[in-house]
């Protein structure tokens, strides 16, 4: 087979958008780089299938790396939506008690926010906390609008690209992939979701395990054109954030997800119970969707890591290769703060980081699908 001696500074393994966020970040600090997606095209998985919420963080645990990252990120975004012209729904959250003890919870979450520095409000009338950040995207949009402005800026896509050797070199790493090509860098970042864990153990890296928990949606279209302006949050649990229902760009209401871990990370369907364990949660939340039939649902594979959750730094068994691994659901909403992290751990290793640039004109194409539409296809599971 032939081989391609590609010499990027930095490859990126994974189109998803954690890899996205990572080439667009260093395109725009004049790295060059090169992304390696296993697929004929970008954010096909956990990324394509999420929520598309865009999460303040005001929730998440202080002084976790995950809310550190969330947070960045928030500092990070409002420049790069607005340079690549993004579609987002600034709606803002409700989250009402259900019963006497969500109080203390919802207090509690109050707490959290402060701390993480996010405006929240308790709405005295009914203990309800408001949540005036939380805003929708499209997630599909959104990762294929960086790499498309990482690419203008420099940097290379390759698709169909699949790494499954890695071998250390004098200068850095070689990426073999499965049709023949060699792609040369001198650091590699993990970025592969779901097999992140596969691409670890390459380099003789058994640190950390990758399960796929599944997260099913249902999809509603209200009567009479009329439209959810908020997102309606759940109370959380310890184990998952609930079943939350949320707009969508083009005037749908979803309700999910579920939380079901499972081993098949091929395994996309839809189950037949779904319906029911979500359902009766989201009708309480919004009494609006009572006597609806959905008119579709999908299902997300989110990247959880056995006993882990945010893997993120050099591997010990291979300390050119960085691993980006255990990125649940919060990854949309962290990537451009996790790539921003990524970046300083590059430094050690020899990559020279400039500054920032933003793009100076929009990269998105539109598109009157909606991001489940176009994603979830070749998984969904048919309701009914």
């Amino acid at each position: 087979m032939t081989s391609t001696r590609t010499r990027p500074t930095v490859g990126v393994v994974g189109g998803g958008v954690v890899g996205a966020a990572l080439i667009y970040t260093l395109a725009h600090r004049g790295v060059d780089t090169v992304l390696l997606e296993a697929d004929s095209g970008f954010a096909y998985s956990a990324s394509g299938t999420n929520s598309g919420v865009l999460h303040t963080g005001f929730d998440s645990t202080p002084g976790q790396l995950e809310t550190e990252l969330i947070l960045r990120a928030a500092r990070l975004r409002p420049p790069v939506l607005e340079a690549l012209d993004l579609p987002v729904m600034h709606c803002g959250a409700v989250l009402r008690p259900q019963q006497a003890e969500d109080h203390d919870t919802i207090a509690r979450l109050a707490r959290a926010a402060t701390d993480n520095g996010v405006e929240v409000t308790v709405r005295e009338q009914d203990g309800a906390l408001l949540v005036p950040g939380e805003s929708v995207t499209d997630p599909v949009a959104f990762t294929q609008a960086m790499i498309a402005a990482a690419v203008a800026a420099g940097a290379h896509v390759m698709t169909n690209a699949r790494v499954n050797a890695i071998t250390p070199t004098s200068s850095g790493l070689d990426l073999h992939l499965e049709d023949g090509r060699t792609v040369a860098c001198a650091v590699a970042v993990n970025c592969a979701g779901l097999y992140a864990d596969e691409v670890a153990r390459l380099v003789g890296d058994e640190s950390f395990e990758i399960y796929p928990r599944k997260g099913e949606f249902f999809v509603f279209e209200l009567p009479d054109g009329k439209r959810l302006d908020h997102i309606v949050l759940p109370v959380p649990t310890k184990r998952t954030k609930g079943v939350l229902v949320f707009p969508t760009l083009d005037g749908k209401v979803v309700a999910g997800p579920t939380a079901v871990d499972q081993s098949d990370k091929t395994d996309w369907s839809v189950r037949a119970e779904a319906e029911d364990e979500i359902l009766s949660k989201a009708r309480q939340q919004y009494p609006a969707l009572e006597g609806l039939t959905p008119i579709d649902s999908y299902a997300g594979l989110r990247p959880a890591g056995r006993d882990a959750n945010y893997i993120i730094g050099p591997s010990h068994a291979c300390p050119r290769l960085i691993n980006v691994a255990a990125i649940r659901s919060t990854g949309l909403t962290a990537s451009l703060g996790i790539a921003d992290y990524v970046s300083d751990l590059l430094v050690p290793l020899g990559i020279t980081l400039g500054p920032t640039t933003l793009p100076r004109v929009s990269s998105r194409e539109p598109s009157s699908e909606l991001w489940w539409q176009r994603t979830s296809s070749r998984f969904r599971g048919i309701v009914g």
